[in-house]
């Protein structure tokens, strides 16, 4: 019985075996959480689930009733499901029938519509087929008729055409002559016939007879040879002049360009090459002549020629054409007479005259290959032109009248901007090296005004002031570029971009670099190169308080030469030709002024330090081990301040329009003190544990002056910028650090090495060595200390400045935590 049961579930299963896509379908459409429900059902684990102890297997009578209640609900519902679904198939046969039928019944009435309305139709095109073959009818006859009458007028029109052409009668012949042709394209399509070919033809010969006869008429008015002219317009040229407008535009073109040449040809011979007045200098006659013709051709030959053909701007245009070639050849012969004067004088009378033509006409005549009408570019809000220069500059650039004079339209705007002007390009290049003279001679007057008149007087309330001079060379430069963007947009900006490199190189080697003071020692003077390298200990004078405030005010001045540079850069590119603004770079000027700014702060620096130094040097000479008592701060330390508290309120208040400079040299005279103090703290040896608690409060007071040294004797407090403060503390802190491990008691060894490698973030064999020294043991008791290190530097604590920190707050010996204590609470008493 097992073996037929278990058959029977084989079979059973393989019958009830369903695809993938079934089993999906059955899952979303009757979700289930039950394990029986599962495609692939394991009895077995099933079971076990149900009894998965062998406790479990108690109320397993109550698990098999479950299982055949569940049973009989599954067999009930089935039951019930097909007892349903005996009547269904039986329902939807009949409602299928009735819906064939229904549609069959559509089927014919559909039908029914469609033969009534084919009759329809035929009986609506039986009544309206003769209604159609009178439209027809109607409409051929209509186009019979129109083509008749056109016929007729083309034929009668040629003939009067013919006829009037012989009479020159051009003001009948104009409008005739139009209509002849509107009538002809009428019959475009009908050219295969020989009579209207015949007179297609015809019309084409009347063309052509009309052109040549009004070429030969203007001929006759206006010969080429000589000069002589009739008295006044002809009526029949007139009329012509409309016929021409019909014409091919090649006959309108040659009229033109006789009665131009003819008008123009007694300018070639006014103003031949070998004339007195064809040269530069005489330039104004050239334009006085054409003005005169201008307004003889309105007087005389105004109403002759059709307002469209614009004549008047066409013999203007002429007029530039032949000016450019007649002066460029001219001034090609006479290279050699032109100078600067003369060509900026025919530069400007050229570009007046220019001018005078955009006022007066379009430019609608100017074809692609004369002039490129140029797109202005946007506004520029570049400072360098918008008249924002500093408080300081401001008032000497008023007293030139440059910054507040109205902004000129931009030359690219004229249609005939260059029109005659372009022939001067060439020759730019005397303006340019004018320029360069002009510009050498103004440094050479910068500099002799320097040593005339010496530095600038110090002024504290105003702060360093910018020199004058360069002022002068900024504003003789826009000059020049507003004067050289004019003349041209080409090579001659990019010539004129060198020329300012040039001489701005040379003001920052003469005015600026050239006049920082130089500091003497005993073997002679250095130059800022040398007091960069100059050996510690070397006596150096200390600068005046002038020489201060001119350090200052060359600061400031190539700062705002720095600043302008770069609007300058900008400026040069707005104004040349775009394909030429990658040649326009002045970078290395720019870097030139950054290097004299760095040399300046750097000159600042060395003499504050080294007027430190003798103090640090006092320092470092001191018996500190016969030191018996903690005291108020050394007179080194006073020295030092005294120094600071001299020199810092001049360099504040001079560089007061620049602070970013100011905080520059705070962080580097920071940067050079600080490491400076902790080599000369380390020269203090040997120290007692009296002295080093009296260095350590020096440290501390010079920790809180160099912390206040941004503000220091300022009315006025301000919180020092933190990467300043940051430099202070870090610095200053290691000395402090310093200090404490020489205090702390070098036994026993291990919390000695331990103490240092917490108090020392940058812990290494030759500071400790250092350390040693200045608590005076000897050399055999370093060697045990030392080793001891090495052993216990390859692992470094991590978080050296949470421990540097840490140690502060809980030093490591009793002893060295009551002394710190007491020097604290010493110190905290003296603030």
């Amino acid at each position: 019985m097992e073996e037929e049961e278990l058959e029977f579930v084989e079979e059973l299963e393989a019958v009830l075996q369903l695809t993938p896509e079934v089993q999906l379908a059955i899952e979303q459409v009757f979700p289930s959480q039950d394990p029986l429900d599962r495609a692939d059902f394991n009895a077995v684990e099933y079971i076990n689930t149900l009894f998965p102890t062998e406790q479990s297997l108690a109320n397993i009578d109550e698990v098999v009733n479950k299982i055949r209640l569940k049973i009989r609900r599954l067999d009930d519902n089935i039951r019930t499901v097909v007892r349903g679904q005996t009547n269904v198939g039986q329902d939807g046969r009949q409602a299928l029938e009735e819906a064939q039928k229904a549609i069959q019944q559509l089927f014919g009435k559909i039908k029914d519509i469609k033969d009534k309305a084919e009759k329809s139709e035929q009986m609506v095109k039986e009544i309206t087929r003769d209604i159609k073959q009178l439209d027809h009818a109607k409409r051929h006859l209509t186009t019979s008729i129109t083509t008749l009458n056109h016929l007729h007028m083309l034929a009668g029109g040629v003939d009067s055409l013919e006829a009037m052409t012989r009479r020159r009668q051009y003001g009948e012949v104009a409008n005739l002559l139009q209509g002849v042709m509107n009538v002809l394209e009428h019959f475009h399509k009908y050219m295969g016939i020989p009579q209207i070919r015949q007179l297609s033809e015809r019309v084409k010969a009347a063309q052509t007879e009309l052109g040549q006869q009004i070429l030969a008429d203007f001929e006759e008015a206006f010969p080429s040879q000589g000069t002589k002219r009739p008295g006044g317009p002809s009526n029949v040229l007139r009329d012509a002049c409309l016929v021409a407008n019909i014409l091919d535009p090649r006959i309108k073109q040659e009229i033109i360009k006789k009665f131009i040449k003819q008008h123009l040809s007694e300018y070639l011979v006014l103003f031949q090459e070998n004339q007195d007045v064809a040269w530069l200098d005489k330039i104004d006659r050239r334009y006085a002549w054409v003005k005169r013709q201008l307004v003889d051709y309105e007087e005389k030959y105004g109403r002759m020629f059709p307002r469209e053909w614009y004549m008047t701007e066409r013999i203007a245009v002429e007029f530039c054409h032949v000016t450019r070639g007649e002066l460029a050849k001219i001034m090609r012969a006479r290279a050699k007479e032109i100078e600067v004067k003369l060509l900026l004088f025919a530069i400007q009378r050229t570009t007046n005259f220019e001018g005078f033509l955009a006022k007066r006409f379009s430019g609608c005549t100017l074809t692609d290959g004369t002039l490129k009408k140029l797109e202005s570019p946007p506004p520029s809000t570049n400072p360098f032109l918008e008249d924002e220069p500093t408080p300081e500059m401001e008032e000497l650039a008023m007293e030139k009248g440059e910054l507040d004079q109205p902004k000129k339209p931009k030359a690219p705007d004229n249609p005939f901007h260059g029109i005659v002007s372009k022939c001067f390009e060439p020759h730019l290049y005397v303006y340019i090296e004018s320029q360069d003279k002009n510009l050498g001679e103004l440094i050479d007057r910068f500099v002799a005004d320097f040593k005339a008149q010496g530095p600038p007087k110090p002024n504290m309330d105003e702060g360093g002031a910018v020199l004058p001079s360069c002022a002068d060379l900024f504003v003789y430069y826009k000059k020049c570029m507003v004067q050289c963007s004019q003349l041209s947009t080409g090579e001659p900006m990019i010539a004129l971009t060198t020329i300012f490199q040039k001489y701005l190189r040379e003001y920052a080697w003469k005015i600026l670099s050239g006049n920082l003071p130089k500091t003497t020692t005993s073997s002679g003077g250095l130059t800022i190169s040398s007091l960069l390298k100059e050996k510690e200990g070397s006596e150096v004078a200390k600068f005046t308080l002038e020489e201060l405030c001119l350090i200052c005010s060359i600061l400031s001045t190539a700062e705002y030469c720095l600043a302008t540079t770069q609007q300058l850069e900008e400026k040069l590119k707005e104004k040349v030709d775009v394909s030429l603004t990658e040649r326009i770079n002045l970078m290395v000027e720019m870097d030139t002024f950054s290097t004299v700014i760095s040399s300046s702060i750097q000159l600042l620096v060395q003499d504050l330090d080294a007027a430190c130094d003798p103090a640090l040097t006092a320092m470092s000479k001191m018996q500190w081990q016969n030191v018996e008592h903690v005291g108020d701060q050394s007179p080194y330390v006073t020295s030092v301040i005294l120094h600071i508290k001299q020199n810092v309120p001049i360099i504040r208040d001079n560089l007061a329009s620049t602070r970013k400079y100011f905080t520059q040299f705070c962080i580097k005279f920071a940067n050079s003190f600080i490491p400076k103090f902790i080599t000369h703290l380390f020269k203090c040896k040997p120290i007692s544990m009296v002295g080093a608690e009296q260095l350590l409060l020096d440290t501390h007071s010079l920790k809180m002056v160099l912390l206040d040294l941004p503000s220091i004797g300022s009315q006025v407090v301000r919180k020092a910028p933190a990467s300043y403060t940051k430099i202070v503390v870090k610095g200053m802190t290691r000395a402090e650090m310093i200090l404490k491990v020489v205090m702390a008691p070098h036994e026993p060894l291990v919390v000695f090495v331990d103490n240092y490698i917490k108090l020392l973030t940058d812990c290494n064999t030759e500071t400790f060595q250092k350390i040693l020294d200045m608590k005076g043991l000897k050399r055999s008791e370093q060697s045990s200390m030392l080793e001891l290190l090495r052993q216990r530097l390859p692992t470094p604590p991590s978080g050296a400045e949470g421990s540097s920190s840490l140690s502060l707050m809980t030093p490591t010996p009793e002893q060295e935590s009551s002394r710190i204590r007491k020097l604290e609470k010493l110190i905290k008493k003296r603030l």
